[in-house]
């Protein structure tokens, strides 16, 4: 029997293993958002067990994932899902956010510009459930009893929330891979480049109108609102020109310290 020639616009299509299979699954929903940067897996028992293959699939896809920087052991044992960078990234970026006021500014700046269209799919993609912890951050800011410590936290942890709300795996990655820089820039806001119950009441209010924004699902307004917040936190950079970054000694004493000097 004659063998017809081999069409060239047809391909061989490779087996894949089990583990390979489950690979590409864990890492798709590692892509869409479903599985969060930070979060912990089940244990490989539990995951075999809901995917309905071996343990030595999971074990084996796991390692392929750790490899390609997707995951990484916890201590104590689990995996959990890694920011799409490395700690050496981020520690850099940090060196030059810190080193350099400007830089810091610059950082802002970007960070305006993607939170303005973090609120707007907030309000468009957001579940009920997403929205109701970004209206918890806004509640936990308001209450009177609210420490001086927290604000930073409450701050940072708002942004995120938000964040979340956004639908977007991209965006959240982002986030946590900047986490450590935001929360340093949170604490410079609050405790060096603007103080006071005066400064605190307008951020709250503009907090409120972006949390109602994005109730009503007003993807404009939200972003509007996100805008003219993040417009106060950038214009107060320029308000003295004159103070370097060092003074604010960003690090995990500074709020004490600030809180001090302004008389909180």
């Amino acid at each position: 029997m004659t063998v017809p020639p081999l069409d060239p616009r047809f391909h061989q299509i490779a087996r894949e293993r089990v583990a390979d299979r489950v690979a590409q699954e864990l890492l798709r929903l590692i892509a869409t958002g479903t599985l969060a940067p930070g979060e912990r897996l089940p244990g490989e028992r539990q995951l075999a067990d809901m995917m309905n293959v071996s343990r030595v699939s999971v074990r084996t896809a796991l390692q392929q994932l750790k490899t390609r920087g997707f995951v990484a052991a916890v201590q104590g044992g689990g995996t959990r899902v890694l920011a799409a960078a490395t700690d050496e990234h981020d520690s850099a970026l940090a060196q030059l956010v810190q080193f350099d006021r400007q830089n810091l500014y610059d950082l802002a700046e970007i960070r305006a510009g993607l939170e303005v269209w973090a609120a707007r799919r907030a309000a468009e993609w957001g579940n009920a459930e997403q929205i109701a912890a970004i209206a918890a951050a806004v509640k936990a800011m308001d209450r009177p009893s609210r420490p001086a410590a927290s604000k930073a936290q409450d701050d940072l942890r708002f942004h995120v929330a938000i964040g979340k709300a956004s639908g977007s795996a991209v965006y959240m990655h982002l986030m946590t891979t900047l986490g450590e820089i935001l929360e340093e820039m949170f604490t410079y806001h609050h405790y060096t480049l603007q103080t006071g119950p005066a400064y605190d009441r307008l951020l709250l209010k503009q907090h409120k109108a972006i949390c109602t924004a994005i109730q009503a699902r007003d993807g404009s307004a939200a972003g509007q609102a996100m805008a003219a917040h993040l417009q106060t936190v950038l214009s107060s950079y320029k308000t003295d020109p004159s103070r370097e970054l060092q003074d604010a000694e960003l690090g995990p004493n500074k709020p004490t310290q600030a809180r001090n000097s302004a008389g909180h």
